[in-house]
């Protein structure tokens, strides 16, 4: 005999049902979308239509409504017609007068002599007259929001950088005094050298020229070994170049988006081997390249598995030391969000911190936010979603748009109309050797730090805790380069705002990665220093950029310098690789098994 359940149970049970098929019908609805969605990014390059649609009608809804705009646009059109007619009329009688406008700088387009001569430098004249005059009809629109401003100016010059007349075989003086002296011949070498790229990139191999640069060989050379390994992380350990060493080890933290050897290129420009050679213990962690397996790793997991394993790791080595940590890029973000977790729950193992081109405040990160709203976040994250992760050729394409000048426009017309090869070097064969992101970790960081910017807001949330940056005292050392378009300086300089330590901030020449791969005795390099201690006023960037001393040479020399001054002043014994009697044994050489992974 069966007894009937309690009329309340029952009915509990009864309507539990529903709820559960209804749970997942919204699954199955969603991952139809889901589904649409990447789809659809095969066919956009990864840009959402629908984020480019709002771009562009907040944009021209609100051009068209503003009459006033419209009337100056006219009226700038008309002067710089005035302007070009001029100069293209005083060109037939003075060939050596000056251009009516100059390219930016950067824009190495129109350097060549040939462009000074009729009729291309009228061409090149117009063409930038003509840039100029879309820059004013997509900024300072009445209404327009900043950031579709910022997606629409974008669209429109990378539409005008196509047909500017450098990209032109029949407009282009340098290409058409190449056809003169070879007699064709550069288009034949030009179609192989694209036939050679598109068999190399359908392959799914390294651009021409990377194979004279192999890692272990001819990159990542300085002698180490890998003392610890777990799913995420290789930990190398490098051998010791001096009969003493500091006491306090360096722990250096890479960006996962990129193999660890750019600051172990070749021996001459090897921060890990310069530092080495200053006598410190130093350590660096590899990350592992991840693939669809791994799509549930968090920027958690790389917080413990991967800093903080690594720390423990040396730690353990080197007992009772503390040490010297610095991060590049992402890796020097996680290294604020990780010293930061430190500070609250009394870890006090840091003795320095160095950020490497690293942002903490993403209110402005520059032209990468162009690819940053909610829109743009849900298409990337349907594509993750489908895949597991974020492709390297998708990062690569975003970040060779935001410089298609020099790394799309440029090699077309070297590579391909004036038939020569681009002669590839160690930083050009790193770029090429890029990584994956997985889906999870790269949705957190996008959606938390970029689009909220929790981290500077002081919502960025470790262990269930706010892990603030105000609570760091340890002293820090902070480099930007100047021409960053990854992590521009101005915004890398928030950091100041950030926390209450002593910062020594440094701004140096070169971009993001040449910037920091600056070695002692190369050419043309300088860079700007500056110490903010605890209780001195906060200058804006303008004000620091004004008042910071200049100097000639490489920062590399600097950071020693404060490393010094923040380390033991007795020197010590080199440690063991692995440290003596410690369960952290040597695994293989240097560099590892994990920088190798495609």
């Amino acid at each position: 005999m069966h007894s009937s359940p309690p009329a309340g149970l029952a009915g509990k049970a009864h309507s539990q049902q529903p709820c559960r098929e209804e749970t997942l019908g919204e699954e199955a609805f969603s991952a139809i979308d889901r589904m649409w969605e990447a789809a659809s990014a095969k066919f956009t390059g990864g840009f959402s239509p629908m984020a480019l649609t709002l771009a562009y009608l907040d944009w021209a809804i609100h051009l068209a409504a503003a009459p006033g705009k419209q009337i100056e646009l006219a009226n700038k059109a008309a002067r710089k017609a005035a302007r070009l007619g001029g100069q293209a009329v005083s060109g037939l009688f003075q060939p050596d007068a000056d251009p009516c406008i100059t390219p930016l700088p950067g824009d190495r387009r129109f350097a060549a002599p040939e462009w000074s001569t009729q009729p291309f430098s009228f061409m090149s004249q117009a063409f930038l007259l003509n840039q100029q005059w879309w820059h004013n009809v997509t900024h300072e629109v009445p209404g327009v929001d900043r950031h579709h401003e910022e997606v629409v100016s974008f669209i429109a010059r990378q539409l005008l950088d196509i047909f500017s007349p450098s990209n032109n075989p029949l407009t282009n003086p340098e290409v058409i005094e190449r056809v003169r002296k070879t007699g064709g011949a550069n288009f034949i070498e030009g179609w192989r050298n694209w036939v050679e790229d598109l068999q190399q990139q359908l392959g799914g191999q390294p651009p021409v020229g990377a194979e004279r640069f192999v890692v272990g060989r001819d990159m990542a050379v300085t002698p180490g070994k890998v003392v610890f390994r777990n799913h995420l992380i290789e930990l190398i350990q490098y051998e010791p170049s001096t009969p003493t060493v500091r006491a306090e080890p360096i722990l250096i933290v890479p960006a996962w988006i990129m193999k660890y050897y750019i600051l172990d290129l070749s021996p001459e420009n090897s921060l890990i081997r310069y530092l080495v050679g200053e006598g410190y213990t130093v350590f660096c962690i590899s990350w592992r390249n991840p693939d669809a397996n791994d799509r549930d790793l968090s920027l958690e997991d790389y917080r413990q598995s991967g800093l903080m394993a690594a720390l423990d790791a040396v730690a353990g080595i080197r007992p009772g030391s503390k040490v010297h940590a610095a991060g590049y890029c992402l890796g020097g973000t996680l290294l604020a969000i990780a010293a930061a977790a430190m500070a609250r729950d009394g870890d006090e193992r840091l003795a320095s911190l160095t950020f490497l081109a690293a942002q903490t405040d993403f209110s402005e990160p520059g032209e990468l936010a162009l690819f940053i709203d909610a829109s743009q976040l849900r298409f990337l994250d349907s594509m993750m979603w489908n895949r597991g992760y974020l492709s390297a050729d998708q990062m690569a394409a975003a970040f060779q748009l935001l410089r298609s000048n020099d790394l799309i426009w440029s090699r077309l017309v070297h590579d391909y109309l004036m038939g020569e090869r681009s002669p590839m070097f160690d930083l050009m064969a790193w770029n090429a050797d890029s990584t994956r992101m997985p889906y999870r970790m790269h949705a957190e960081y996008l959606r938390s730090l970029y689009l909220d910017n929790d981290l500077a807001s002081g919502r960025f949330m470790v262990e269930g805790r706010p892990a603030a940056l105000q609570n760091i005292r340890t002293p820090i050392f902070g480099v930007a380069t100047e021409a960053d378009h990854v992590a521009p300086w101005r915004s890398v300089h928030k950091l100041h705002l950030l926390t209450d330590s002593d910062l020594t901030f440094v701004l140096t020449s070169g971009g993001h990665n040449a910037g920091i791969v600056s070695e002692p005795g190369h050419s043309g390099r300088h860079y700007r220093i500056m110490l903010k201690k605890h209780g001195d006023v906060c200058l804006g960037p303008d004000e620091w950029f004004a008042m910071a001393r200049l100097r000639e040479g490489s920062w590399w020399t600097a950071w020693v310098e404060w490393l010094d001054a923040q380390s033991s002043p007795e020197k010590v014994e080199p440690p063991a690789i692995g440290g003596a009697g410690s369960r952290f044994e040597p695994l293989c050489e240097a560099p590892g098994t994990y920088v190798l992974q495609r």
